[in-house]
């Protein structure tokens, strides 16, 4: 167990599954309040999502670097629509100028749909299998000194060099931290090799154990170590009936804004953690302590979409659970965006925060 970390997620303009997007897809004053108000809540890192229709998430990570001062960052990517030489230069450039707060979440897809959009025709296996040399080219380019050629499968370079390096290293090399997401038995491989964190959808407990023990033995077959990431939708009120009443209050306003959305109940597509999800609410509603899976039920599992629902402090025993399998940070964000950031930094962060230390000091003195 050490110390852990929570991501929190922005976007470019207030919408969750209980409020419909309105206006403009960007709105600057909206991401500059939601930028600052998770570094005033004491989170480590925002989550900027990529979606094939939405505005560029490079650039809006650009922004929000440019009006915080220490709270990190975590890009997400999907590998396939620039090259490997550029996005390497583009990170970098972004690590630089953001004073090494970058880190990159690399998502292959889970969506043909998603990824045809943008021209991508590649099938889900060979999209992991491009994500896997996408990632040694990136890598190549970073800390090499001099310029090389690269010859491959889906990528050919010659000459490859980028004056700019990150700020950030790794074992003394210039380094972009990677997470990495993808459930499938193509994904797993490339989790093994280059993931620093590997992230998980809020899935059970038994589900949780037996996808982190696969991912860490991948990643011993490597000489590696990998920490791993949770995601959830907490749901949090001062007692436990008014938290399981705000969660079913946000199930009906789910469904009443899918129905007038004209959206019918949603399904996995090619995403494995998706399944994974919905193979949780298979299990029913509530799970485990207090795992709520039906968001997910009614969603089709698109996204993170389970909640822990309780006080902060039922909420922050439920997530050292997860710390117990060796999970080492939390991506929380919630149904009301920006007010949920700001409610989780008044109790469940610092909460948790000092229930793990508490544990580790109990430890030190038990050795």
């Amino acid at each position: 167990m050490s110390q852990i970390e929570f991501i929190g997620m922005i976007q470019t303009q207030k919408v969750s599954e209980i409020h419909a997007a309105q206006g403009p897809a960007i709105d600057r004053d909206y991401v500059r309040a939601f930028a600052r108000a998770h570094e005033n809540a004491g989170f480590d890192r925002i989550l900027v999502p990529h979606h094939s229709t939405g505005p560029d998430a490079t650039l809006t990570v650009a922004y929000a670097a440019s009006v915080t001062e220490r709270i990190g960052f975590m890009l997400a990517h999907r590998p396939g629509f620039v090259a490997p030489t550029l996005a390497a230069r583009q990170f970098a450039s972004l690590d630089q100028y953001s004073g090494g707060r970058l880190a990159v979440h690399y998502i292959s897809g889970g969506s043909d749909d998603e990824q045809q959009r943008d021209g991508d025709w590649l099938d889900h296996d060979q999209r992991y299998a491009r994500t896997d040399e996408y990632l040694e080219v990136l890598h190549k380019v970073w800390a090499a000194d001099q310029p090389f050629d690269h010859a491959g499968v889906h990528y050919r370079a010659r000459n490859a060099f980028s004056e700019v390096k990150p700020v950030q290293t790794r074992n003394g090399r210039p380094h972009v931290p990677v997470y990495f997401g993808g459930a499938s038995e193509a994904a797993i491989p490339v989790a093994g090799k280059y993931a620093d964190v590997y992230a998980l959808w809020g899935e059970s407990l038994a589900q949780a154990r037996e996808l982190t023990t696969r991912v860490r033995a991948e990643a011993a077959r490597h000489g590696r170590s990998v920490r791993f990431s949770v995601s959830f939708r907490p749901i949090l009120a001062e007692t436990e009936e008014k938290a399981w009443a705000r969660a079913e209050a946000i199930l009906a306003e789910t469904r009443r804004l899918r129905v007038v959305q004209g959206f019918g109940r949603g399904g996995p597509q090619q995403s494995e953690g998706a399944r994974r999800l919905l193979a949780a609410a298979g299990q029913g509603v509530r799970v485990d302590k207090r795992l709520w899976t039906a968001i997910a039920q009614e969603t089709g599992a698109r996204s993170n979409s389970t909640a822990l629902v309780g006080t902060p402090e039922q909420v922050a025993d439920a997530l050292l659970d997860y710390v117990d399998l060796g999970v080492s940070t939390f991506l929380i964000r919630g149904f009301d965006p920006l007010e949920d950031a700001t409610d989780y930094g008044r109790a469940l962060i610092p909460l948790t925060r000092a229930l793990v230390a508490q544990r580790l000091a109990n430890r030190r003195e038990a050795a």
